[in-house]
């Protein structure tokens, strides 16, 4: 009888110790999480202003402008690269509390972050009309395109330290600070569009060069605020000085993580900018629909990527912590999050479609494309979110960058460019044939993403004793 009772006893404490675990999970997800979905929420309401703003001051204006926005997306990719290298190594120290590693950690963030952005800098402000080119061979879209370049290069700079900084602060669990200076910036970007685009309070009206201007203004605010806390946040201070430092064995650790990370978000965001470039060549009509559905995917994947971005933080402080037994169970209920956050993004798209319908004055041409467009991206949300969910927030967590990097690199350049290009070019299909096509490519490396979580080889503790 009391052998039975304690083998009873064992088990019920093995339960509760569980139910535990899970409530906690679940309330740290949601505390990490919230603030991450309403900053990406703020930022695809920016998205939706400039795209509906422009709608109503021409289809030309709102094309240009979408395409000469894939450089500030392609630049946004550099930065998610370098804030995975952040998150993987400072989420892990950050679980040993050791916040003097961190403050090493961000100088080697922003040294990269501050060069890369000049080059973008040089680049769109000397040469724009290079970067049109590559996008588009619509002449129509190349002045208004090399306007808006120019303004928003100042932009490049500003976010070069006010990203890595805010990623620091989301790494270490300040995610409402960091939520509230990322939306306030977010929100000013939105009211100076409208004062900018139409000529507000006196303002002289300025079309997508308002756009432009509002962006550069609102990421400089946005960088002022960053500068002011950093003055007084006493437990992680920013010394300037750590951005010309050398750390060799951190800085060896930094770069064999973050580098395949970097690679693999550059390698997708190029790949997925090539998806630009082919639409850019199907007509005006298409890039025209292409910005309104780049809105509708945005905000259906919103809720995602906030749980991805906070499971990395959550899994890397863990796993930094010594909390092995905990990370596996966690990973799976992240996973199922993940789905049913994805399943509700493609809900979300269908019950608001009239309202994307309905966001800009299209086209008959391009309203229709961008009715089936909207409904292939109801299932397509689902598989980007699980796999940017298990590659950027499960694997990264755990030190694992270089797989995500040549499964993405695989399925993007083997596979989804080149069948684009063929469809479209060689086999000359129909538009929303060739954006069928494009858009198998999430569902193509699912199976192998799911084999790979369930080997548990990202699992690896990555700090170091310094």
């Amino acid at each position: 009888m009391e052998q039975s009772s304690f083998i009873y006893g064992g088990i019920y404490e093995m339960n509760r110790i569980t139910k535990e675990n899970t409530s906690t999970f679940y309330r740290d997800m949601i505390r990490l999480a919230l603030p991450i979905v309403m900053q990406n929420l703020i930022t695809t309401a920016v998205s939706s202003a400039d795209v509906v703003m422009l709608g109503f001051v021409s289809q030309t204006a709102l094309a240009a402008g979408s395409l000469a926005s894939q450089i500030m997306f392609i630049l946004n990719l550099v930065y998610t690269g370098i804030s995975s290298g952040i998150i993987m190594l400072a989420a892990q120290y950050w679980g040993k509390k050791d916040t003097r590693t961190i403050e090493k950690i961000m100088g080697i963030g922003m040294r990269l972050s501050i060069l890369i952005s000049l080059l973008f800098f040089i680049l769109a402000f000397f040469s724009p009309s290079l970067l049109m080119h590559i996008f588009t061979n619509d002449p129509s879209l190349f002045g208004p395109g090399k306007t808006y370049l120019r303004i928003v290069s100042f932009s490049y700079l500003f976010m070069s330290i006010s990203q890595v900084y805010l990623c620091t602060m989301r790494t270490i669990e300040r995610v409402i600070f960091a939520t509230v200076v990322n939306g306030t910036a977010l929100v000013l970007n939105i009211i100076l569009n409208a004062v900018f685009i139409f000529g507000l309070f006196g303002a002289p009206k300025m079309g997508i060069a308002g756009v432009a201007l509002a962006t550069t203004i609102a990421r400089f605010v946005e960088l002022a605020l960053c500068m002011a806390d950093a003055l007084k946040f006493k437990t992680l201070r920013f010394r300037p000085v750590t951005i010309f430092q050398h750390h060799k064995l951190l800085f060896a650790d930094f770069i064999r993580y973050s580098l395949p990370a970097f690679g693999n978000e550059v390698s997708w965001g190029v790949a997925f900018s090539m998806y630009s470039v082919i639409m850019g060549h199907l007509g005006s009509d298409m890039v025209a629909a292409n910005a309104v559905v780049v809105v509708a995917r945005n905000l259906g994947t919103v809720v995602c990527f906030g749980i991805a971005n906070a499971g990395a933080i959550l899994l890397g402080k863990s796993i930094g912590a010594g909390r092995m037994d905990l990370v596996k169970a966690d990973a799976s209920r992240f996973c199922k999050v993940t789905f049913f956050s994805g399943v509700a993004g493609g809900i979300l798209i269908f019950l608001l479609r009239p309202v994307f319908m309905s966001m800009s004055d299209l086209s008959t041409v391009s309203q229709g494309y961008l009715n089936i467009m909207l409904f292939i991206n109801m299932y397509y949300v689902i598989g980007q979110a699980m796999n940017s969910s298990v590659i950027s927030g499960i694997f990264r967590a755990g030190g694992d960058s270089r797989w995500g990097f040549i499964c993405d690199f695989i399925d993007m350049w083997i596979y989804a460019v080149p069948l684009g290009f063929l469809s479209a070019f060689v086999l000359k299909l129909p538009p929303m044939w060739v954006y069928f096509l494009i858009c198998t490519d999430e569902f193509v490396k699912l199976p192998f993403v799911y084999r790979h979580y369930k080997s548990y080889k990202w699992l690896k503790n990555i700090t170091r004793e310094f």
